[in-house]
């Protein structure tokens, strides 16, 4: 079982510092942390920061550190309950930390590439800051989600596929809403959109569980 081979001690570890992320975010942009937490449902958030976003965001920033940490946590958990039950081994999660963070940024700045290339770098932003608040909404939700898994339910493939589920749906969400804002656009285009789904939608993805599936290899 995940309970018998799963180090508490370094998962509470990196925790502490996901935690410390979702803090520090609420400390300092303490206003816009009430707003980010009403997004799904409420376009309010979206419309308002949209026109205030930087390259690099701060707010942004520290909740996807969380991110990060988050999603290298829980995918070793499934990894860990759907494949094989493995001993924790702290360089191989750091390469899958340093695997989920890389395949992230270089998709940030892939897209944002493109937008230069094609010019439509408003465009762009406008989806990326979508895309970008409903991960961190993701991240967000799955540091209690781990908290769960590691220290009091024992995971199991039903839990774990109904979390994915609800990552899924929130993701759905963002894109359903980042589709319903340039719905026009995106009809006109539909061929550069499919094959822009495949490429930088579907495929990081399909990357990203080769990673995980290689984790112990």
């Amino acid at each position: 079982m995940l309970r018998e081979v799963i180090s508490n001690d370094w998962f509470t570890l990196f925790l502490i510092l996901g935690l410390l992320c979702i803090t520090l975010s609420k400390y300092v942009f303490a206003h816009r942390f009430k707003d980010f937490l009403a997004v799904i449902g409420n376009s309010k958030y979206l419309k308002i920061y949209a026109r205030e976003q930087k390259f690099i965001d701060k707010f942004d920033a520290l909740l996807f550190f969380n991110l990060i940490i988050s999603v290298s946590i829980f995918a070793y958990i499934c990894y860990s309950t759907l494949v094989h039950p493995s001993e924790f081994q702290l360089h191989q999660f750091f390469k899958l930390l340093f695997g989920v963070g890389v395949l992230f940024l270089i998709k940030v700045l892939l897209e944002r590439l493109i937008g230069s290339l094609f010019d439509i770098d408003e465009l762009i932003d406008a989806y990326l800051f979508q895309k970008t608040t409903f991960k961190n909404y993701t991240g967000f939700i799955l540091f209690p989600v781990n908290c769960i898994l590691i220290y009091s339910l024992n995971p199991t493939k039903p839990v774990i596929y109904g979390v994915i589920g609800l990552i899924i749906l929130i993701n759905l969400v963002g894109f359903i809403s980042s589709f319903k804002n340039h719905q026009k656009l995106l009809l006109n285009n539909i061929f550069y959109f499919i094959l822009y789904l495949c490429a930088l939608e579907i495929g990081p993805y399909l990357i990203l569980y080769k990673l995980i599936k290689d984790f112990n290899a």
